[in-house]
């Protein structure tokens, strides 16, 4: 039983991950909280380290198999696209690297625990997001990705940088931000989409640097490749579902979910000190 509770673990947080990772709800924060969940329910998940790099992997597949086409075209043609793309993964970069190897010790000496492994900080941050995602929701404008200011792009950047609080949404904040830039709604998603490959890659190297050892991988393999087939369907279906629902005007519909969760999480959190 405890191997069919691991799978059943795992494909929950795929799940998760493939939805959250596009839909403007926050993955980090969903699997931030479904993994405390299992532990407050005594079934804490093992190995969750390299589940989450593999997870990360799944979906980072589903953008890149998604957007092959456009993909291409950046690199034999959209010069200017992908000279704004790397100007606005330069703020989310020097966040991630920059909490990992200095601020995250920092905080951890003075507060006592990591915010951003803390579900109290997921139940916060889905408060913002959901207000993020009623001002912005039914804006469009008439840019192409190629068009905007180099001011413009590093304004999604640090969109971008913020997300790394679990429970702001990462394709949210990008989405809003180049919505406020004046870009077409569906080109705000591709940029938004596109601006994940690296930041993606990139957390999953940082997490997965401790994988390197030959004892990180002990008996796991089922799990986690499930966990990376299910992560990267159900991430290509969440693609296609938002930039349906971008493309009317829809964005602020996922804000009722983020504000329920963010209730949901303060209740519980609140219960516990009680």
């Amino acid at each position: 039983m405890e191997g069919l509770a691991e799978y059943l673990e795992v494909a929950a947080l795929a799940v998760v991950q493939g939805l959250g990772e596009f839909l403007p709800i926050s993955s980090s924060g969903h699997v931030l909280v479904l993994a405390h969940l299992f532990d407050a329910l005594a079934h804490p998940l093992h190995e969750k380290l390299t589940i989450n790099v593999m997870l990360h992997l799944g979906t980072l597949l589903a953008v890149l198999v998604y957007y092959r086409r456009r993909i291409v075209a950046l690199l034999t043609g959209e010069y200017r696209t992908l000279r704004l793309l790397v100007v606005a993964t330069v703020p989310a970069a020097c966040a991630g690297v920059g909490y990992e190897l200095w601020f995250k010790d920092w905080l951890v000496a003075h507060i006592g625990f990591d915010p951003l492994d803390h579900v109290l900080t997921a139940g916060l941050m889905f408060f913002l997001t959901g207000g993020v995602l009623l001002a912005v929701g039914r804006r469009h404008g008439l840019k192409q990705a190629g068009e905007l200011t180099v001011g413009q792009a590093v304004l999604v950047g640090i969109a971008q940088a913020l997300a790394i609080l679990p429970g702001l949404s990462r394709s949210g904040m990008t989405i809003a931000a180049g919505l406020v830039c004046g870009l077409k709604r569906e080109e705000a998603a591709t940029f938004s989409f596109l601006l994940s490959i690296p930041t993606i890659a990139g957390a999953t190297i940082i997490e997965g640097r401790k994988l390197l050892h030959p004892a990180a991988v002990d008996g796991s393999l089922g799990p986690i490749m499930l966990g990376v087939g299910l992560s990267f369907a159900v991430g290509l279906m969440a693609l296609a579902w938002v930039i349906q629902w971008l493309a009317k005007g829809r964005l602020s519909w996922f804000a009722g979910w983020v504000f329920f969760m963010g209730t949901v999480v303060l209740i519980w959190q609140i219960a516990l000190r009680v």
